[in-house]
């Protein structure tokens, strides 16, 4: 898989997911935006919430806050984008499964996809893409579903994604699960 191609497809996905969701829920005023995969490295998908979603569930529980797959646009925004991301990782698996590829191979290909989705992200940050739209800086992270992330690589996501107030408040709610 040509990785470099990945990333410019993820990136104008990532755009088009984000520009489609401020069209239509900007009002709502919109604070986060994710990117996610999965444990199998066979998905990429956006993850959006706002403010006033966030005003009708539990407060004390800032899983809701910080949680992509927590938030009420979870896998909605540039779909036939995200699909044929999604299609695309899932031939690579297969025919690299099929060619007999090992868990080192998948270990790369994994770790190499959740690394594309950060740079993405960060590429956007520092572009001021979100910034740019809503007008104020934004939460921003990648996670994976179904797989425990090392808490060195979580502070690191967040670190590099955030430098708003929402860093610190990721942090002292992350102390209270991660360990």
């Amino acid at each position: 898989m040509n990785f470099e191609t990945l990333s410019q497809n993820i990136e104008n996905a990532a755009k088009k997911a984000f520009i489609e969701m401020y069209e239509k829920y900007g009002a709502e005023e919109i604070y986060a935006f994710a990117l996610y995969s999965d444990e199998m490295a066979m998905t990429v998908c956006p993850s959006t919430n706002t403010l006033k979603h966030l005003a009708t569930v539990d407060q004390a529980d800032l899983s809701y806050k910080f949680e992509p797959a927590e938030w009420k646009y979870e896998m909605v925004g540039a779909d036939k984008a995200f699909n044929e991301i999604s299609k695309k990782l899932r031939d690579t698996l297969y025919e690299n499964a099929d060619a007999g590829a090992d868990d080192e191979w998948f270990n790369g290909f994994q770790q190499q996809l959740f690394a594309t989705c950060v740079d993405v992200l960060e590429k956007l940050k520092r572009e001021n893409f979100f910034k740019n739209i809503v007008g104020k800086e934004i939460f921003l992270t990648f996670t994976v579903s179904d797989y425990d992330m090392k808490e060195k690589d979580v502070e690191n996501i967040i670190n590099r994604l955030n430098d708003n107030e929402y860093k610190t408040e990721y942090y002292n709610w992350m102390k209270t699960w991660m360990r």
